[in-house]
């Protein structure tokens, strides 16, 4: 059983597949977890910036999401910062789930590492 103040911290939306598998794998073993929904706040510039400086930019955003495409992002070429404010305005362009444990950090939904994160 995990020590009870452990929080994890799951950025994603409800309709997506994958935040809600991460957060049924966190409530079958009664982790803790803080969903922060991004249909209603975005994530803020320094959560971003922590999971981009662990994965880089390209690794939380996500260039096949409907909003990428709307905003005609294809071709457009940013630096890490742009990218980042344009992120923070833009949550539906960010893969999904973000995952965070105290320093630990994960861009989708990795149960592996999810069960050595809490052995």
């Amino acid at each position: 059983m995990p020590p009870a103040d452990l929080l994890v911290q799951i950025f994603g939306t409800k309709k997506s597949a994958d935040t809600r598998k991460a957060l049924r794998f966190f409530a079958e073993r009664r982790v803790k977890t803080h969903f922060v929904d991004l249909a209603e706040r975005a994530a803020s510039l320094g959560e971003l910036k922590r999971f981009t400086q662990k994965f880089g930019v390209e690794a939380i955003l996500d260039r096949d999401s409907k909003r990428f495409a709307d905003l005609g992002l294809r071709t457009a070429l940013y630096g890490e910062e742009k990218w980042l404010s344009i992120l923070a305005d833009e949550p539906f362009m960010l893969k999904q789930p973000l995952v965070r444990l105290q320093n630990k950090l994960c861009v989708g939904v990795d149960e592996k590492l999810f069960k050595d994160w809490l052995a």
